[in-house]
């Protein structure tokens, strides 16, 4: 009794310390965008607040929560408040199995990205249930645009992440990152490298996944779940205060687990760029934070210089272009696996 007691409070500390830590990295992700989106349209963006707007995220969280919580008449009270917590404690949980570093994971099951991937799957039903419970057209054709959207890329994630896996030979994601310590750069002699990550022999799945991340999350060029030039903020139009934060909160943690997800199927997870002294000193957990920010930048870059999709366009791309050839890589993969041995 003593003993499970111990472990149900080691994990409880542990997701603790997750969720604080998530936090404070996504207060300061928040605040790199608006910066970086500043920087492209050569302006300052926040930068009063604190030195160079360093609290800016904090003080928007104070105006937030200070701030009256609104529910309009006609909407369905329960399911109105219940639509951001369910989108915000989904994002959350996918992060339980989530390594940060070797052994740093709440929880390391065997089937780590199944969880990821159905719990991402999920984020859709606080969208819906938003746009529904708001009794209000504009964020139920919103909703509608969602699920259709977020289903679509879903199909090309769920193929990309099974040429990884034909390449990893696991479903944990720990040993996903273990396997990429050899590859192409260690069979012509090289120490492990960059060049053994799964983004240079699957390059056209890394395309694939980070341009269906951005859809799956709702993001630049593909924001048309809250494209404000048609449907007035979209699902969220009719929520304010705290339940609204939840919902970007929601939004910002799929987002950095997005990042985080690209980093450890494509870009080595933990492992250092270049298997050498000095830089192998450096913590495996800085050596993850600096790849997630890159991807990240990525994110924020994207946001700043590509129009918006049409929806048409959105659609056509998702079902005509990387549907069939995420289906094509996932067979040329496991032939070429097959043919030269390779087969984990």
């Amino acid at each position: 009794m003593t003993e499970m007691l111990f472990t149900v409070g080691l994990i409880l500390l542990q997701s603790l310390a997750l969720i604080v830590s998530l936090l404070i990295v996504i207060a300061y992700l928040l605040l790199a965008d608006r910066k970086v989106w500043a920087a492209v349209q050569m302006r300052r963006g926040p930068n009063v607040v604190g030195p160079w707007g360093l609290f800016q995220s904090f003080a928007d969280l104070i105006k937030f929560a200070l701030k009256e919580v609104i529910i309009p008449d006609g909407a369905n009270k329960g399911v109105f408040v219940l639509a951001p917590l369910v989108t915000c404690v989904l994002a959350l949980s996918a992060w339980a199995v989530v390594p940060v570093a070797e052994g740093w994971a709440v929880a390391d099951i065997n089937v780590g990205i199944l969880y990821l991937f159905a719990l991402s799957s999920l984020g859709v039903y606080g969208i819906i249930m938003g746009g529904w419970a708001s009794n209000s057209k504009y964020p139920f054709l919103s909703a509608l645009r969602s699920a259709a959207q977020m289903v679509s890329y879903e199909v090309s994630i769920g193929f990309v992440i099974i040429t990884v896996l034909l390449c990893a030979g696991s479903l944990n994601l720990t040993e996903i990152v273990r396997s990429q310590s050899t590859g192409l750069g260690t069979m012509i002699g090289l120490p492990n490298s960059f060049l053994d990550w799964y983004w240079l022999p699957l390059l056209p799945m890394f395309i694939v996944f980070f341009v269906s991340a951005l859809a799956e999350t709702n993001r630049p060029p593909f924001d048309l779940v809250e494209a404000e030039s048609e449907l007035v903020a979209g699902f969220m139009v009719e929520y304010s205060s705290t339940p609204y934060l939840l919902f970007m909160l929601g939004e910002y943690v799929a987002i950095t687990l997005m990042c985080a997800m690209t980093t450890i199927l494509f870009l080595g997870g933990w492992l250092p760029i270049i298997d050498i002294p000095v830089l192998n000193w450096i913590p495996g957990v800085i050596w993850f934070l600096i790849k997630v920010c890159l991807v990240f930048f990525m994110f924020a870059m994207v946001k700043a210089i590509v129009p918006r999709y049409r929806y048409d366009q959105l659609m056509r791309l998702g079902w005509k272009v990387f549907l069939p050839l995420s289906l094509a890589w996932v067979a040329l993969t496991a032939a070429v696996l097959v043919t030269f041995g390779w087969a984990p």
